[in-house]
């Protein structure tokens, strides 16, 4: 049973975990559950309220995610040379851990227990300040040392003097240059010369143009430089590679340090994220207790808008253990009860909880039966799966458990049902547990003040708006309002009164106070159902044409003589010159009948039939042949 996702605590926990910055306090959030050692949670519930106070004063702390930096960490410490990338990430990670320090030490003017953090980080300022110094844009710095400057600045001196050789050959011999400018080809600096050309420029030919005219020549005169040039690259890398390891070592030096100040910030990220869940809620810090007593004061479900959520004020405990909550359906029995409930699973969290104030025990495990719980996958009614989590919830209670179930005894028989519910709250009673019920049987209401350590509770109703209005009223017993809605709403009075008879006998026919007159009202006239007209057949066609008769085709006015005559569909076959088409009779008239065109025994073959068909046809009347006769479309 996901008691978390029936009451959606899972909810508040996905908005608690948006709150935190690192992983590893996301990870926690996930899969905390709550604290059953008092000492450890009177520890996180101060920590939360010194949370929230250190950011009401000082305003949001500066965190950082540090997932990346411990596999950094990790390669410094095996010894692989840390790229500029990686020491940069360091350098931000240690930044980031200097403005906290100074964040918590501007929180030791408020003596502030969280502010002592400070003395834990170390934001090895050395390590920082030579990565500033060496490591800039994703690259080493020019003057990351003094070697690596007069390398490269050699590096540039060669390849201006490189351009300057290459243009004052291209001047010397313009006449030879198929172009003005010098161009790098395969990573050398070369110049175009005419393929005729080729033999008056003393070098090596590196590349050349599409057409083979033009001859991408490096002069000789340049290549030393080129080669001094990769020389110098050699001594950059060299020298690149020297900074490098210097600053991972220097890294994997700090990696214990930085690691620690990882766990103290991921430590400050957790407690952090339930100070500002505390605030987003408008929360507050409640008090705690082992004495089995649950004190609620202006509570509110931790989910509704706070503007509209109206505050809940709840007691149980002491003398009382279980209470059974009655009421009109929509008057916020459930969310009561999940109000109730989810205050106290956060507060046991370490979080605080949405009351202006609270006393909130300690609890080994909540269990609830909430909703109907209808599967038809697993073939589960609604009464079968309430009495699935009834039977697992007796099964785990214990005396220092909260249950809360609603609809109690619901989806079955009401005389059985009734006698279930009662049994049910038997066996809680037993069990010591604390308990909220909900119910609409009146036995019930009756058992539960008649017992001891049981209450009954009802939530108010307006009868002028026929809204709930959410208050609970301990120690009285509520009604379902029901006949009294329906009679609001316009049920007739005749209904009413067989509604009442059946529900409570006769004589509470009579002592029923009727909202109005007994008007049974109009009935408004409704639209009447269209049947489609069955088809007692079609019409006959009045003229019955003949194969052989020459029609007149309209609109076209052609004249066409009649292949198939009029079928049930009222189409018939017409041949046209060149075609033959089917057409509806209403769009032919007869022109003149075959009985005046052809002889009774005429063969209409010769008309309609090709030559092939026709040649076919008389084969097959002489002998047997494997040919077809093939019909015309």
């Amino acid at each position: 049973m996901n008691t978390q996702s029936q009451i959606e605590f899972d909810k508040i926990k996905e908005m608690w975990e948006n709150l935190a910055v690192t992983d590893a306090a996301k990870e926690k959030i996930r899969g905390l559950s709550f604290y059953l050692d008092e000492r450890e949670l009177r520890k996180q519930q101060k920590d939360t309220t010194e949370g929230k106070k250190l950011m009401e004063q000082l305003g949001m702390p500066p965190l950082q995610n540090l997932t990346e930096i411990k596999a950094i960490l990790t390669a410094s410490e095996k010894g692989d040379c840390l790229t500029p990338y990686q020491l940069e990430r360091v350098e931000k990670v240690l930044v980031v851990i200097r403005r906290l320090k100074d964040y918590l030490q501007k929180g030791k003017q408020f003596e502030n227990p969280l502010a002592y953090y400070e003395e834990n980080l170390d934001d090895k300022r050395e390590l920082r300040d030579e990565i500033v110094r060496q490591i800039r844009n994703g690259a080493v710095d020019d003057y990351a040392s003094k070697e690596l400057e007069q390398i490269r600045n050699r590096m540039l001196k060669c390849d201006e003097q490189m351009k300057q050789k290459a243009e004052q050959i291209m001047r010397s011999h313009s006449s030879c240059m198929a172009d003005r400018y010098c161009t790098l080809r395969n990573g050398r600096l070369c110049v175009p010369v005419r393929k005729e050309c080729k033999l008056k420029i003393a070098g090596s030919v590196i590349d050349k143009s599409s057409t083979g005219s033009t001859l991408f020549i490096e002069p000789s005169a340049i290549a030393r430089y080129y080669e001094e040039i990769q020389m110098l690259k050699i001594d950059e890398e060299n020298e690149i590679y020297r900074i490098l390891y210097t600053l991972t070592a220097m890294t994997a030096e700090a990696a214990p340090i930085i690691a620690e100040n990882s766990r103290v910030m991921e430590k400050l990220d957790f407690i952090f994220s339930k100070g500002k869940l505390s605030m987003d809620l408008n929360a507050s810090e409640p008090s705690i207790n082992t004495e089995r007593r649950i004190v609620l004061k202006d509570a509110r479900h931790p989910l509704m808008d706070q503007k509209e959520s109206v505050p809940l004020q709840f007691e149980i405990g002491d003398s009382i253990r279980g209470i059974v909550i009655t009421g009109p359906n929509t008057g916020g029995k459930t969310v009561a009860m999940k109000t109730v409930m989810l205050n106290c699973i956060m507060a046991q969290c370490g979080l605080h909880v949405t009351c202006r104030q609270a006393e909130i025990c300690m609890n080994q495990s909540y269990l609830c039966d909430i909703g109907d719980g209808q599967n038809l996958a697993d073939n589960l009614s609604t009464f079968s799966a309430h009495m699935k989590n009834v039977l697992f919830v007796l099964r785990e209670v214990s005396d220092q458990s909260f249950v809360i179930m609603d609809e109690l005894g619901s989806g079955t028989d009401p005389a059985e049902g009734m006698g279930i519910a009662i049994a049910i709250l038997e066996e809680l009673k037993k069990s010591g547990a604390l308990f909220l019920v909900t119910t609409h049987y009146p036995q019930v209401k009756e058992y539960a003040a008649e017992e001891s350590e049981l209450i009954n509770a009802r939530m108010t109703f307006d009868r002028e708006t026929l809204k709930p209005t959410y208050q609970m009223v301990l120690g009285e017993a509520g009604e379902s309002c029901a006949f009294f809605i329906a009679d609001r709403l316009g049920m007739p009075n005749a209904m009413l009164r067989t509604a009442i008879c059946a529900a409570y006998g006769k004589d509470a026919v009579m002592r029923y106070q009727f909202q109005k007159e007994d008007i049974m009202p109009e009935k408004k006239p409704a639209g009447k159902i269209a049947k489609i007209r069955k088809s007692k057949g079609r019409p006959a066609v009045k003229t019955v044409y003949q194969r052989g008769d020459s029609v007149m085709v309209y609109p076209d006015q052609k004249i066409g003589i009649v292949c198939e005559p009029v079928n049930e569909k009222g189409v018939l076959r017409v041949q046209l010159p060149g075609k033959k088409i089917w057409i509806n009779h209403k769009r032919v008239k007869l022109h003149v009948a075959a009985a005046e065109l052809y002889p009774d025994d005429y063969d209409f073959s010769i008309v309609f039939d090709t030559v092939e068909n026709r040649k076919i046809r008389h084969e097959m009347q002489r002998k047997y042949t494997e040919k077809t006769i093939r019909c015309e479309e």
